[in-house]
């Protein structure tokens, strides 16, 4: 075992892509576990359109392994022959401060990036003016003079995440050409592009928008919040653009009261990736799930030996098979949880992991659960332990989003538990 490999293997803030060779052998497939085979349920309806633009939402907890399923829904695609335009809107927007302006000019500069890079170029008439308009505007604040349509739109989304008087002043602007706006990107950007796709056989254009799901929840409006405002008051823009578009959004959208206006919004109902499922409701482990998470981990120990003789090898990693179940357990079927505390234990020694090792690894993680936990969240979370059960949209968001509580499903529906970390508190057992 390559033991600086491993280490940097087991990196929980790493994303694997399907895409690059390197990280192909490491992706494990959790689908036969998981709510059914979501890949396969995003791609249908591309291939099947005909070239009708579609529009599809996806979700799940923050570090369930949402960025790895799209970016190997983005690799199989493009065995497809889809053009797609991935990115990570984190990287460009302020999340605590997103208008659907900022997202809309996000995906022209990200479409107009990739067209240039595959040689395709595109000559809006519409952003020229515009542009012009800005620098009118904001004087020395943002300065497009003679700027070609790609780098425009950077400089315009850069300094808008950059600067909130700047960003506020833009958005006052454009808030009532939101419409124009999208008219532009759908006349003068995707039909264009489109059509020059069809010249070099691209079956089509998809636009992947992760990261949308880490929007802050705050009040943006009238007491909306901006998960609500962004894609159920302002849904129907977001879906108006002539391309397949795939949107990750918050879970808790999926409990809110207006979940079923987000449904007529989209025309879709949000696919959920599901939390890998260690046990069922009445507690008994799933041995299959179990296996599968261990995979992960001795992939990344073994890449080079058969899955046979991988698990030949657990106690290389562990000083005994029973705690490596043990660990598993722990994570409550979080991918990211589990190579968080397989890194923690890499940080303190070398394998095989001892169960001090791993005692004292837990007790960290769940000291710092337990520090987050707010004395009135405890009677919910001892709700949620005995009835499986979140009781309404407020408790939802504050029990999901602090990773205080795990949401599973199985074939008779959605279930919830308490995170295995937060089990041994001495809180839940008063």
């Amino acid at each position: 075992m390559d033991l600086q490999q491993f280490f940097q293997r087991c990196n929980p803030g790493a994303t694997l892509n399907v895409a690059n060779p390197s990280d192909k052998n490491f992706y494990i497939d959790f689908s036969s576990v998981r709510s059914g085979n979501l890949i396969r349920e995003f791609m249908r309806p591309i291939t099947f359109s005909d070239r009708n633009p579609t529009c599809q939402l996806f979700t799940g907890h923050i570090g369930c392994g949402k960025t790895t399923e799209l970016l190997r829904l983005k690799s199989d695609l493009e065995a497809e022959n889809y053009h797609v335009v991935y990115f990570e809107s984190s990287q460009f927007l302020d999340m605590g401060d997103v208008d659907i302006s900022d997202i809309l000019l996000l995906i022209a500069r990200k479409i107009s990036e990739s067209m240039k890079e595959a040689g395709l170029n595109i000559m809006p008439g519409y952003f020229k003016k515009l542009f012009q308009d800005i620098n009118d505007l904001m004087a020395s604040d943002v300065r497009l003079d003679k700027m070609e349509f790609t780098l425009g739109l950077a400089k315009i989304t850069a300094k808008s995440k950059d600067s909130p008087t700047t960003r506020k002043k833009l958005r006052d602007y454009l808030e009532s050409r939101t419409d124009n706006i999208i008219d532009a990107i759908n006349e003068e950007v995707l039909i264009p592009v489109n059509e020059q796709l069809k010249t070099i056989d691209k079956k089509g254009l998809v636009v992947i928008v992760d990261n949308l799901d880490r929007i802050f929840n705050v009040i943006k409006t009238k007491r909306r919040t901006q998960p609500e405002y962004i894609f159920i008051d302002r849904g129907d823009q977001l879906q108006r653009l002539l391309c397949h578009l795939v949107y990750t959004i918050p879970l808790t959208l999926t409990f809110s009261n207006d979940a079923a206006t987000l449904n007529s919004r989209f025309g879709v109902k949000p696919k959920t990736l599901g939390m890998i499922p260690i046990q069922s409701r009445d507690g008994e482990y799933d041995k299959k799930s179990i296996s599968l998470l261990k995979q992960m981990i001795l992939i990344r120990a073994f890449p080079d030996l058969s899955l046979k003789e991988r698990f030949n090898q657990i106690e290389q990693l562990f000083e005994n098979k029973k705690l490596f179940t043990r660990i598993c357990i722990a994570s409550g079927g979080h991918v990211r949880n589990l190579l968080g505390l397989v890194y923690s234990c890499l940080r303190k020694d070398d394998p095989p992991f001892t169960t001090e090792i791993y005692n004292e690894v837990i007790k960290e993680f769940r000291d710092d659960l337990v520090r987050k936990v707010e004395p009135h969240e405890w009677e919910m979370l001892k709700r949620v332990q005995e009835y499986q059960s979140v009781a309404g949209e407020k408790d939802y968001h504050t029990l999901l989003r602090s990773m205080f509580v795990f949401e599973y499903q199985d074939k008779d529906g959605v279930w919830y538990g308490v995170n295995p970390l937060l089990k041994g508190a001495k809180q839940l057992s008063k």
